[in-house]
């Protein structure tokens, strides 16, 4: 019999200041951990005001973690230690993993009307895979399949699998799906999700009903944090709505986690930081 999944627990996302002056919304981070394993972190940039964003995030490292960049609204420059260069545009991904470390620098720029928006998920690696070799996957919003379904959804399957597509990003550690969901009004959404993985959706627009059971709605920048089950089931009223839907299998190790880099010890990130001071911080194979 297919169990529904429930809601455990929702939060709303609060005000931030990172990198070099950039205010944003933070969705979780170090206080959920180990809550969301494998996810770490979830930030949602999107703003209007051009003096809010465009400090960026100048040069830094990170290492044992996975960043995914996923831009709605303006593009972000970027570069990093590797010799990448490049632009994230509207409906593209940038799929990053640090691995044994990378150093690099994301600067948020405005469309026309000076609006800017996204966000940045971190997945956590496995201590077997947090030495890797760095390595970045560009995910181009044509590349994106876009699947509607029968209940009037429409998604956009960054990773993971929707009614036989098949997202671009694969064979990723973790088992993680990653979707763009919207619905509109008095519509239904229903999504198999595999059992003992954790599962979140962050509401970004309008509202709807994550939950069978409580038939209330939550609206805007509300994480929703479901209990174990094999199907996440939304439906909306006279509104519409649109969320990002995620899952990924739970690592179960300690989190030894300091800034841009996460670690299984604290030990591990002792070494770190004195690599990154010393000039070492990157691997060449």
């Amino acid at each position: 019999m297919t169990v529904v999944k429930t809601i455990r627990k929702t939060w709303r996302a609060n005000p931030t200041i990172e990198g070099a002056g950039v205010h944003l919304k933070r969705v979780f981070g170090h206080q959920e951990v180990p809550r969301l394993d494998p996810f770490l972190l979830l930030d949602d940039f999107r703003s209007g005001d051009p003096s809010k964003y465009l400090p960026g995030f100048p040069w830094h490292p990170h290492r044992g973690i996975e960043t995914i960049t996923y831009m709605i609204e303006g593009t972000v420059e970027h570069g990093d230690s590797m010799g990448n260069r490049g632009v994230i545009s509207p409906g593209d991904v940038q799929w990053m993993t640090a691995g044994s470390g990378i150093v690099h620098q994301e600067m948020p720029k405005g469309d026309g009307k000076g609006r800017m928006g996204g966000f940045q998920l971190w997945a956590n690696l496995p201590a077997s895979h947090k030495m890797m070799d760095p390595r970045y996957r560009e995910v181009l919003k044509e590349q994106i399949p876009e699947v509607a379904l029968a209940g009037g959804a429409l998604v956009k399957i960054i990773s993971g699998r929707v009614n036989g597509e098949q997202g671009p990003v694969r064979d990723i550690v973790t088992d993680p799906e990653y979707l763009d969901v919207t619905l509109p009004a008095n519509a239904s959404f229903h999504h198999p999700v595999k059992r003992g993985h954790n599962v979140f959706a962050y509401v970004m627009e309008g509202s709807g009903v994550f939950d069978t059971e409580r038939k209330s709605f939550c609206d805007a920048e509300t994480l929703v944090h479901y209990g174990d089950g094999d199907e996440v089931a939304v439906s909306t009223g006279e509104t519409t709505v649109r969320f990002l839907l995620a899952s990924g299998k739970p690592i179960g190790e300690r989190v030894a986690w300091s800034g841009p880099i996460v670690m299984n010890t604290r030990e591990e990130l002792r070494v770190a930081f004195e690599e990154y001071a010393a000039g070492t911080f990157i691997k060449r194979r």
